[in-house]
């Protein structure tokens, strides 16, 4: 108990000390803006010269293009490199890298778990952060560790992108959804998942999601690649099944992603009113139709079937995986150029997670080369990508009132494309979180 003073005194020095410290601590700066010399401006689709972006605190305030920087703001000279606003990928997984699996498939399956998930996350999102991603939609990720993630950089513990999470996704019994697919009936796997049958089961399992923290909800419309159901695209939800997931997220206020290889279930997904469509490998002519006609986004991870097709093999994933892989991926790219060509809404999702984090931007170079000019690819990364979000009024672009979110790199982007895979700039929210231009 004679401790208890001296803890007291301690504990008043130290508060003195940071009142002290505080007090003569320079204030920060009012007003900053950032100068390069070029913007992309993704709202007109035009470049622009000599850009000065003023920022209060985590908005842009102005835009202006006088050369006039506002009496006492803190000057970020980018020199000649060329801003954009802050990317977006709309279907990543942060909890999960193919750097975790070192030669043996099972290795992931049987000997990690969510806490190893939980560890390694931060690291995953610093890279995209620093890869020039400054939101992110993460569709998939068991035990709620992803919710944990964005509620981490919320707070300022870790770096990351601004996140919207789905936590685990929906799926059948024996579908994309369920890990257990595959395995002994003996072997049991401990976590939280999605795997829901039933109108009043999937309701149930919707509302723990959003109870959990859920912003979007997502469920697997079809089989997949990277699981073991013999097919890749047949549906494994009913019509009905697919109607009660989106009246059921809807009521919630959240907007509802469909992954959905397979034509038909790519149909059934759109008639349900969904929000967006992943990966859209095999859709059909009619499928096209019916998303123009419901307003329907459409995202073409184009990217990754290179790396699969190169390096799942020596992972030891399993010949079938490679074979399903082999099945659409040709076909989903053809499948875009159609949808470019169709003037669908497009929006920019990798599935990052499937390949190593930070990689995000080669995509741009995929999907220009099955359609897209370099200006469209950056909108669908921009714009689109906000507007599928819901946030179309706070990231996306370089205006006012949005959160100061900016990008730079060296080049041009609208004649290298590639430029966006060597990001070398980035803020978000107005803090600078890498600048490899002013060494």
């Amino acid at each position: 108990m004679r401790l208890l003073p001296l803890f007291a005194a301690i504990s008043l020095i130290l508060a003195a000390t940071g009142v002290a410290r505080a007090d003569d601590a320079p204030a920060a700066p009012a007003r900053v803006v950032v100068r390069a010399a070029h913007l992309v401006d993704v709202q007109s689709g035009t470049v622009r010269d000599n850009p000065l972006v003023v920022i209060d605190g985590e908005q842009i305030t102005e835009v202006r293009y006088d050369g006039q920087v506002p009496a006492g703001a803190k000057v970020i000279d980018l020199g000649s490199a060329t801003l954009l606003p802050g990317l977006i990928d709309c279907h990543v997984h942060l909890t999960g890298d193919p750097g975790e699996i070192k030669g043996d498939y099972y290795e992931a399956i049987l000997k990690r778990s969510a806490i190893d998930s939980a560890i390694l996350s931060p690291i995953y999102a610093k890279r995209t952060l620093d890869a020039g991603f400054t939101t992110v939609r993460n569709l998939g990720a068991s035990d709620y560790v992803d919710v944990a993630l964005r509620n981490a950089i919320n707070r300022g513990d870790i770096p990351g992108p601004r996140m919207l999470v789905s936590g685990p996704p929906l799926g059948a019994t024996g579908g994309h959804a369920d890990d257990t697919t595959g395995f002994s009936p003996w072997i049991e796997f401990h976590s939280v998942d999605g795997v829901a049958d039933g109108v009043d089961a999937i309701r149930h399992r919707i509302r723990e999601n959003v109870k959990n923290g859920a912003d979007v909800i997502k469920f697997m419309a079809s089989a997949g690649v990277l699981s073991a159901e013999t097919s890749v695209g047949a549906p494994q939800y009913s019509q009905e099944e697919m109607n009660a997931i989106v009246d059921e997220a809807h009521r919630w206020g959240k907007k509802v992603a469909a992954h959905a290889h397979g034509a038909e279930a790519i149909k059934m997904a759109i008639r349900a009113g969904v929000d967006s469509v992943e990966h859209s490998s095999m859709i059909d002519d009619e499928g096209l139709k019916l998303a123009k006609q419901h307003g329907t986004y459409l995202d073409f991870d184009v990217y990754n079937d290179d790396y699969i097709l190169s390096e799942y093999t020596k992972k030891g994933f399993p010949a079938s995986t490679i074979d399903k892989e082999r099945l659409v991926g040709r076909t989903q790219r053809e499948n875009f150029q159609r949808a470019v060509g169709a003037g669908e809404k497009l929006a920019f999702g990798t599935d990052a997670g499937v390949y190593p984090h930070g990689w995000n931007g080669k995509q741009f170079a995929t999907m220009t080369k099955w359609g897209m000019t370099p200006m469209q690819s950056i909108q669908a990364a921009t714009v689109n990508a906000a507007d599928l979000l819901g946030m179309k009024d706070k990231v996306g672009a370089v205006a006012t009132g949005h959160y100061a979110d900016l990008v730079a790199v060296g080049g041009d982007p609208i004649k290298d494309i590639t430029q966006l895979q060597h990001v070398a700039f980035v803020m978000k929210g107005g803090t600078v979180e890498k600048n490899e231009l002013n060494r």
